[in-house]
């Protein structure tokens, strides 16, 4: 490749300024404390569980879990996370969908709309960071 061809690439699809970058990351690491918060409270939840609500609230726990910690690898490596922005991005937009679909039922107002809260802030640093520059080769992309 020449010096030419790959100018024409990084400019095509430039990196973010770095004020975005910072910004972006600020949010997935607001998202990923705010999961950790309800990680915090989901395990002092299942804690006091009864027996028929104890699987359900230790599935629900490790989920917080999981999330807060791709949250977490977003902000510190966003653009070198291909997949895991729009797995994030289209998991918690089905659960919104879903808890809007089943909206009385106990929680799921109020969950679809912290997710969908979620899936606003998660979307914005995905911009901010222009995370969709984690699917180029690993030759091109940046390093920050």
């Amino acid at each position: 490749m020449t010096a030419v061809t790959a100018h024409r690439i990084d400019t095509a699809t430039p990196t973010p300024t770095h004020r975005a970058d910072l910004f972006g990351r600020g949010l997935a690491a607001l998202a990923s404390l705010a999961t950790g918060v309800a990680f915090v409270n989901g395990v002092l939840l299942t804690i006091s569980a009864s027996d028929d609500r104890l699987f359900i609230e230790g599935w629900r726990v490790s989920s917080f879990g999981i999330f807060a910690a791709l949250f977490a690898l977003l902000a510190v490596r966003p653009r070198q996370t291909a997949g895991v922005w729009e797995v994030v991005l289209v998991g918690k937009g089905a659960l919104v969908v879903f808890g809007a679909l089943i909206g009385d039922v106990p929680e799921a107002r109020l969950s679809a709309i912290i997710d969908l809260g979620l899936v606003a802030v998660v979307a914005a640093a995905y911009v901010l960071c222009r995370g969709w520059l984690a699917w180029r080769p690993a030759t091109t992309n940046p390093t920050r």
